[in-house]
């Protein structure tokens, strides 16, 4: 008997030792896994106290690593690198990181933050069944998402932002039934969201903003757990996204809804932020949206929404922050607005309003934008609305009618009258000494040259011995930069102006006949705003005709580069606010005479800060441009720009235009940051700061600009100018204003700036006034709006 109960004891204890073995050869497997793990993640500082006594499944969690276990399994796995990590070594491969992870089969969350993680996401990550969350964001993963993440259907939390995937969002993440969270913000996405986000009935956070998504958002309004909606900076719309009355947060800003907001909003009792600013939202404002009974934040800026407001209109007592600047809006300002908390931050600037103050535009206005873009106010009954477009019909018509008489008569009358005289005309204004082949045809002049002379002297040719005596036989002493092509010298004639002097080598079959039509061109650029060319030198070989040398003979510019005066660090004087805004406006005026001043227009300039000089006034002359004179096609290329069909012509010249909003953009971030940017990377880090600054507050953005006149600038007049630099820079050119858009927005940011008036006293600033002539009723474009 004894020795039964010894045998069964020795049994017992037997089994439990190989229970015991097995289990730890178990957790020595998973242990080897994260050793294999900490070795290809090249031993990060997170993972550094790892060694053979780790007891992982017992580690205390921190902020940096957790280990949680179950049943000796790894079920949780979390690693958060530091912010801003740099990308892992080249000799990491994330296919072998990848294999490595799967043989942890029992993951629930994973949890891979920040590591410096990169190249395309392996398919076999699917292998990972049991996944609940995926987390991988602030990494550098790019090429598509693997359309296999739909096979991980135990999935809750997908967050895969910060990285750089692109292509489309996989249609199979319909089938992850159970996701509440879908985050994939920050990437470089693309093309039409999937229907199938319509069926994620589960879902609670739609996150997809900063991609390049486009067309209208899928039906979301059987999405009944939803609350937050976030598609900001894509091109999503024209619709405003259907959504269940449930929702709690949608962030639409930056896109390109046009449509109006839809009555159902009025039953969004649980929405607590609404941001829909920077669209192009039209329709008549619905006033229940300042009394949503969960409303803290509202933001309709920059669109183009009408009707009227009244004093009487009813407010949230929770209401913190309501923006309903730049749009159409006429009446008083609801009394609810100003009664509330102090903490309650209210911009209501360019409108219509009835407010007593500069910010707003006169009544007139807002009704002429709104049938600019078609908006027409709602009428009392049909039958008026039948008679205004009856009235309205008849003047259009009697309108039309008596312009096209005009017309007819006009072009009679010039058939019979000048056959010959356009020609006269311009070979007159042309250098004497030209044959003006170019300007024979007059559809390379446009009525934008007759800006005169700029009270400079006539466009001539010089002669060398001229050019020697100016700067004393080209001494170095004369001499102001070079680069690849060319020298500048800087010389002074004999009735004592200064010049400078570009001098170009050639090739020897070149004749001077070869370069005329880019010196006729040159000839007739005189803008306030460009370094205008006085005239030319031809230096040939002797004996041939053959263009050795050269030389272009501008307008001295004495003040230096734009870039001396707001963001070298060595500049002893720095241009105010002021200053700087009257040079922007110049800039924008100097590209907008290159597009239109003359046809074809010069577009593609290549514009740097660098290439931007200041006058003795500090008046910005943008001093290079898209006439490349060496180039051996420039003829060939001249014709080009003047051939093909209206419509390839019109577009080529869109999107050459829009390059050079993007260039001014560049330009702009510099004058308002103070800060010199020298490569894409530096542009796009100052450029996501300004971004984040504007959605925050004044502080913030006055933390962006120069510490030298952060304290000297209204902040309506800082966040204008901020606003519409990150348009410039927007990825999709057609987000990008039009030039004449921005010279609206210049002037409006200096007119703010004018009645803010800290700057009116300063000695240092410049006259700006010759540059503002701020006409929104006539001078603007109908469809432009200030951004």
């Amino acid at each position: 008997m004894e020795k039964d109960i010894g045998l069964k004891v020795l049994l017992v204890l037997h089994i439990l030792l190989l229970s015991r073995c097995s289990s730890e050869q178990l957790h020595s497997s998973q242990a080897k896994t994260l050793f294999r793990i900490q070795n290809l993640l090249n031993y990060p500082n997170a993972l550094s106290n790892w060694n053979n006594d780790t007891d992982f499944c017992n580690t205390e969690p921190s902020s940096s690593v957790t280990v949680i276990c179950y049943e000796e399994s790894i079920t949780q796995f979390h690693i958060i690198g530091g912010k801003r990590a740099s990308q892992l070594p080249k000799n990491f491969s994330i296919d072998s990181f990848v294999t490595t992870l799967v043989k942890l089969p029992s993951l629930k969350v994973l949890r891979l933050v920040s590591l410096g993680l990169f190249g395309p996401l392996p398919s076999k990550l699917s292998k990972l069944s049991s996944l609940e969350i995926l987390d991988l964001n602030s990494n550098f993963f790019h090429s598509d998402i693997p359309r296999e993440i739909s096979s991980l259907t135990s999935l809750q939390t997908l967050i895969l932002d910060g990285n750089k995937f692109t292509g489309k969002l996989p249609n199979g993440l319909g089938s992850l039934v159970v996701l509440a969270v879908l985050s994939v913000k920050n990437n470089s996405l693309e093309g039409h969201l999937p229907n199938t986000l319509g069926i994620l009935r589960n879902l609670r956070v739609l996150s997809l903003s900063r991609n390049n998504f486009t067309g209208d958002v899928p039906d979301l309004s059987s999405l009944e757990n939803l609350q937050v909606l976030d598609l900001e900076d894509n091109s999503l719309g024209p619709k405003f996204p259907q959504v269940s009355s449930k929702i709690e947060s949608i962030f639409l800003r930056n896109n390109k809804f046009t449509a109006g907001i839809p009555e159902k909003v009025q039953s969004y009792n649980q929405l607590e932020h609404m941001d829909i600013s920077s669209n192009r939202f039209m329709g008549p404002f619905p006033p229940y949206l300042l009394s949503l009974p969960s409303i803290t934040y509202l933001n309709v800026a920059g669109n183009k929404l009408t009707g009227m407001l009244f004093e009487d209109n009813q407010c949230n007592a929770g209401l913190d922050f309501v923006d309903l600047s730049t749009n159409l809006l006429s009446g008083t300002l609801p009394r609810c607005l100003m009664t509330g908390s102090k903490r309650r931050i209210i911009c209501f600037s360019n409108n219509c309003l009835a407010t007593g103050d500069r910010t707003q535009h006169p009544f007139s206005f807002c009704r002429n934008e709104a049938l600019a873009v078609g908006i027409l106010p709602k009428q009392k009954s049909s039958s008026k609305v039948v008679l205004a477009l009856i009235i309205c019909g008849s003047i259009i018509g009697g309108v039309v009618l008596v312009c096209a008489t005009i017309i007819v008569v006009r072009k009679f009358l010039a058939k019979i009258a000048a056959p010959g005289k356009k020609t006269r005309s311009i070979v007159e204004n042309a250098a004497s000494t030209y044959t003006s082949k170019l300007f024979t045809h007059a559809k390379y002049v446009t009525r934008a040259m007759k800006l005169g002379s700029l009270s400079l002297p006539s466009y001539r040719t010089f002669s060398s011995e001229e050019l020697k005596v100016a700067t004393n036989n080209f001494d170095a002493a004369t001499f102001i930069g070079n680069n690849s092509d060319d020298q500048m010298y800087r010389g002074q004639l004999k009735d004592g102006s200064y010049i400078a002097i570009r001098c170009l080598k050639t090739r020897r079959s070149n004749s001077s006949q070869n370069f005329m039509h880019h010196i006729e061109m040159m000839s007739k650029l005189r803008h306030h705003h460009l370094v205008s060319t006085l005239g030319h030198c031809f230096e040939c070989y002797l004996g041939d005709s053959s263009v050795s040398r050269i030389f272009l003979v501008f307008e001295y510019v004495p003040n230096g580069t734009l870039r001396s005066w707001t963001s070298d660090k060595h500049a002893k004087r720095r241009l105010t606010w002021t200053q700087r805004i009257a040079a922007a406006t110049g800039v924008a005026r100097g590209i907008q005479f290159l597009h239109t001043g003359i046809v074809p227009g010069i577009f593609a300039n290549n514009l740097k800060i660098t290439d931007i000089l200041l006058d003795q006034d500090l008046v910005a002359k943008i001093c290079s441009y898209n006439l490349p004179i060496l180039d051996e096609n420039v003829k060939e290329n001249f014709q080009n720009l003047s051939s093909g069909s209206k419509e390839l012509k019109s577009a080529r010249a869109n999107n050459e235009e829009k390059m050079d909003v993007y260039d001014f953009g560049v330009i702009l971030l510099e004058i308002i940051s103070g800060r010199q940017i020298n490569t894409k990377n530096e542009m796009r880090v100052i450029q996501n700061q300004l971004q984040e600054s504007i959605m925050a507050n004044a502080v913030s953005r006055k933390n962006m600009v120069d510490p030298a006149i952060k304290n000297s600038c209204s902040d309506e007049s800082l966040k204008t100018m901020m606003e519409l630099c990150c348009r410039c820079l927007s990825r999709d050119t057609e987000d990008r204003p039009s030039v004449e858009d921005v010279i609206w927005n210049l002037q409006f940011a200096a007119q703010v700036e004018d009645s803010w008036g800290r700057d009116s006293s300063s000695s240092d600033a410049s006259p700006i006034s010759h540059l503002y002539n701020l006409q929104p009723n006539s001078s603007r474009n109908s469809n432009s709006s200030r951004i």
